[in-house]
């Protein structure tokens, strides 16, 4: 697929630098970046997710302690 974006002069010309430098292709690191920014975005995402549930009941927390009864660790020292 092809895209085009516009993006400031500025961070063209870091990208063109670092792309010469590194020997890649200024596609290569834009989509490394890309891929990056949408697993950030989907990890925040699915954290949002989690806290809504926690926030309406519908999803239990433990302590370390608890967490440590259940599955039957003894002698967790804490860091």
């Amino acid at each position: 697929m092809t895209l085009s974006v516009r993006i400031p002069p500025e961070l063209e010309q870091r990208l063109s630098e670092l792309s010469q430098k590194a020997r890649r292709t200024k596609t290569s690191f834009v989509c490394q970046a890309l891929e990056e920014f949408l697993e950030d975005q989907e990890d925040y995402f699915a954290a949002l997710e989690v806290q809504q549930r926690i926030d309406a009941g519908l999803e239990k927390t433990y302590t370390l302690e608890e967490a440590s009864r259940i599955l039957g660790w003894k002698n967790l020292e804490r860091a």
